[in-house]
């Protein structure tokens, strides 16, 4: 038992990239000693916790492992200050003095594992070792949780989509049948165009469906081939289903002529799509949806604008939330699940790209979209 549980922790920490581990302590001595015996991680040093912090601070460090006794600011206060910036980071304690009120102290403040001076070599890799596997685990858990609850949540979102149109079908087809409607009168006949349009809802839900599907499926990373965004983003704009419910919209494209950008073809579509198809589903019904294309520094930006309804700065703060949807009393019976600005940022920012939201009530709204020109830039 003993040695199947070291193996999962061996390929626990395998399914890591190599980690950084900041050693704190102002004796030479200790730090390069820690050095030696931690040559399986990226090492950095510090000779007190007020230079620990501010390396800290420019990010990359999974592990810090510190001394207590120090100048200008100790190791706990150190902890306390790293706790407070990132929870998640491991941090483990060196000391030489075996004062239960500074273990205490320690462990309130959320210290990951203790070590005592002298160090001994083995204990001091086994703990950094167990610390970051207690860290994977948490943060797989959490991870599980979180999609146990986005599990629960979307099937409730589904089950309250469907119910809705289906029980207004049903109804009528119950009164139709029962001989209470006439289905030559004027009454009747608004119903079956109802019944109609809510035939068509369902059927574009059980489309959005399959594609959050098939998105959810293709995997994490990238599958980068040349995409030539003068193309794509006419064929995005023409093909877009809102089309039919908004004929009296007029699409513009003002496209700058740029070079082939190496894009994930299906994630980039998908996300600009849904950009796209807010544009429309939310303009006037006889306005304008325009989309340019600039070539700006090292990236290109793409930006979507409509002169629809507009998005309020409250919920202008919520609108990348899962199944956050707009206001109901001003987006009339505009109606989806609330994912699609959720994936498509996340798409745009697996490309190191970013995509922001301008808007103004009444007035429209404009969604810009930079994306580098080569992968691993930040737009």
């Amino acid at each position: 038992m003993y040695e199947l549980t070291q193996r999962s922790d061996q390929m626990l920490l395998q399914d890591q990239e190599r980690k950084t581990v900041l050693i704190v302590d102002d004796e030479p001595v200790i730090r390069d000693l820690c050095m030696r015996v931690l040559h399986d991680y990226n090492i950095v040093q510090a000779s007190d916790g007020g230079e620990a912090f501010d390396i800290f601070l420019r990010g990359g460090i999974d592990v810090v492992l510190t001394d207590v006794m120090m100048p200008k600011l100790d190791g706990l206060e150190l902890l306390k200050r790293l706790k407070e910036r990132e929870p998640t980071v491991v941090v483990i304690i060196m000391t030489g003095y075996a004062d239960k009120e500074l273990i205490l102290r320690a462990l309130k403040a959320d210290a990951d594992d203790f070590i005592t001076k002298p160090l001994n070599l083995l204990q001091l890799k086994s703990a950094i070792d167990k610390a970051l596997v207690k860290k994977a685990l948490k943060e797989e858990i959490a991870n599980l949780r979180n999609l146990d609850r986005f599990k629960t949540n979307f099937l409730s979102l589904i089950s309250h989509k469907f119910r809705t149109p289906i029980t207004s079908i049903s109804l009528f087809l119950q009164n139709l049948a029962a001989g209470i409607y006439d289905p030559e009168d004027e009454t009747s006949r608004r119903h079956l165009e109802l019944i109609h349009q809510e035939a068509c809802y369902l059927g574009k839900l059980v489309s959005d469906l399959l594609t959050f599907s098939a998105v959810m499926d293709c995997g994490g990373g990238l599958q980068l081939t040349p995409c030539n965004l003068n193309t794509l983003i006419p064929k995005l704009l023409r093909g877009s289903r809102e089309w039919s419910e908004k004929p009296g919209v007029t699409p513009q494209c003002d496209l700058e002529q740029v070079p082939e950008l190496p894009l994930d073809l299906e994630k980039f579509a998908f996300a600009l799509q849904q950009v796209i198809d807010n544009a429309i589903k939310f303009s006037k019904d006889t306005g304008v949806v325009c989309v340019t294309l600039r070539s700006v520094g090292e990236s290109c930006q793409i930006t979507v604008k409509d002169d629809g309804i507009g998005i309020s700065k409250d919920q202008l703060a919520k609108i990348f939330e899962k199944f956050y949807q707009v206001d109901a009393d001003r987006a009339g019976q505009i109606r989806g699940f609330g994912l699609g600005l959720f994936y498509a940022r996340d798409f745009i920012r697996m490309h190191g790209g970013s995509l922001s939201i301008e808007s103004e009530p009444e007035v429209g709204t404009s969604v810009i979209i930079s994306i580098p020109n080569q992968p691993g830039q930040s737009a």
